[in-house]
């Protein structure tokens, strides 16, 4: 049975890490969702609707509006939502590096002590 996931709401804010680049994160509250996309591939669809995992985050994390973060890899979101979805999840620090480039960047998620 799928899941029907609603479109969350503008402005987007997508978590974007260069190649090796790390980012400690604190998760307060979390929400997955759809938003819009316009591929710019050869043979792409005008529009694609993608599933995203919203992570809010402290402003001592992301001190400008908004308090929170899009992340579009699926891979990503399919390492952090086991860890989202136990009880005590704000209590933990999320370390995320990339690794390589788009279209074939991959993540590692490490959850360390708050």
């Amino acid at each position: 049975m799928s899941e029907q996931l609603r479109r969350l709401p503008g402005p987007y804010e997508l978590l974007e890490l260069s190649d090796r680049q790390s980012i400690d994160l604190k998760v307060v509250s979390w929400e997955r969702g759809t938003m819009e996309i316009h591929p710019r591939y050869a043979g792409a669809p005008a529009t694609k609707e993608i599933p995203v995992l919203r992570v809010h985050v402290p402003a001592d994390i992301k001190a400008l509006p908004p308090q929170y973060y899009d992340v579009t890899s699926k891979t990503l979101a399919a390492q952090w939502l086991p860890f989202l979805l136990q009880r005590g999840f704000e209590k933990w620090t999320f370390r995320i590096t990339a690794y390589g480039v788009a279209p074939r960047k991959r993540f590692s998620l490490e959850r360390l002590p708050f």
